[in-house]
């Protein structure tokens, strides 16, 4: 269970890191629709792990791979527009693939009928 300082800066980096994602499709997320699903930070308020969803792109894990080869870029950023943190946590960017497993549940449920 998170803290209510924990729940405002996932909040904050959340929000921070969809424009930024939307701003900068192009060239960080070689043009696919990338959305921010949930950003988890650790009790130190060090590491912020951001879960993604990727549209519009027949290889998701290639835009995974860029966003995180362009992690610094972003991370610099997100510290200029959230500059009430004193310190802004490392970015780890990771895949979501909860739509896919609800998905996949949802099929194997009506399978069963």
């Amino acid at each position: 269970m998170s803290s209510i300082r924990q729940s405002k800066i996932e909040a904050a980096i959340q929000g921070e890191l969809s424009v930024l994602l939307q701003r900068l499709s192009a060239e960080v997320c070689l043009g696919a629709m990338v959305s921010v699903t949930v950003v988890r930070v650790t009790k130190d308020l060090s590491i912020a792990k951001c879960y993604l969803s990727v549209f519009a792109h027949p290889e998701p894990k290639e835009v995974l791979k860029c966003i995180q080869t362009n992690q610094g870029k972003i991370r610099g950023q997100i510290g200029i527009r959230l500059k009430n943190l004193r310190k802004i946590p490392s970015l780890s960017f990771y895949i979501d693939d909860s739509m896919e497993y609800a998905s996949k549940i949802d099929q194997l449920l009506k399978g069963n009928d």
